[in-house]
């Protein structure tokens, strides 16, 4: 049993139990992944203008079902826990908002890339911080997390770019180093202005969560990840 397991045992089911901040960090993650969803739905669309092909299009706008739903499940245990969703997602509009600004692709193959990496390290955090979360609420980020079928769709396209112009790849290898730049500075930034997200990282004496040496793990295996899903789509890291 790892360490998150551990930790996550000793978290009771019912939210009543819970202490005010375990409580506020639940209703931040779930908040952050909500909005997160609920924006990647409005990119995705305009992103599916840039489509070379009616094919291309139609399958990136069949991804944006796929992220309403989630957003519709992050939805339904806030109301469980008796909180808006609106009011949960206002604190990260402005952090999420600014980091798609700051990433807007230039075209077709930037924003698949930025679909498949960029949302990638995004998960991959929210992920690593469920292993300290009660049993209820990870099911659920977990579920959120997991990927739809976008990676075989995004895997295949960026490869078939790259084989009919080779020259694209070392102009998105760039972008997916920018990209994991952004957005690990963007987690480091929510993670460190809400308290709540902060306390699932690192608890407290009641609900002690990851050490420094856990953390430094877990940024290992976020930047292996990446590296992976580079590989994956025939660009270096």
């Amino acid at each position: 049993m790892g360490e998150g397991e551990v930790i996550r045992e000793q978290i009771s089911a019912d939210p009543l139990s819970w202490t005010p901040e375990y409580r506020a960090g639940v209703i931040d993650l779930l908040g952050v992944l909500a909005y997160g969803e609920l924006s990647a739905c409005q990119r995705m669309a305009a992103d599916a203008a840039l489509a070379p092909t009616l094919e291309d299009e139609v399958a990136l706008l069949s991804l944006v079902g796929n992220e309403f739903r989630h957003f519709t499940m992050l939805k339904a245990r806030l109301e469980q826990l008796g909180v808006s969703v609106n009011d949960a997602m206002t604190p990260f509009r402005a952090a999420i908002i600014g980091f798609h600004d700051h990433t807007a692709p230039s075209d077709w193959w930037e924003g698949l890339v930025k679909v498949y990496v960029g949302d990638g390290i995004a998960t991959d955090f929210y992920r690593e911080i469920a292993a300290y979360i009660d049993p209820d609420t990870q099911a659920v980020v977990l579920s959120v997390c997991a990927d739809p079928g976008a990676s075989d769709y995004v895997i295949r396209r960026v490869r078939e770019g790259i084989a009919q112009d080779p020259r694209v790849a070392g102009r998105l290898a760039l972008w997916g180093r920018r990209l994991v730049g952004e957005a690990l500075s963007q987690a480091q930034r929510v993670a460190v202005d809400r308290d709540g997200l902060t306390h699932l990282l690192v608890g407290n004496v009641e609900q002690p969560g990851a050490d420094l040496a856990e953390i430094g793990r877990m940024l290992a295996r976020m930047t292996d990840a990446h590296a992976a899903r580079m590989q994956t789509l025939g660009l270096s890291a």
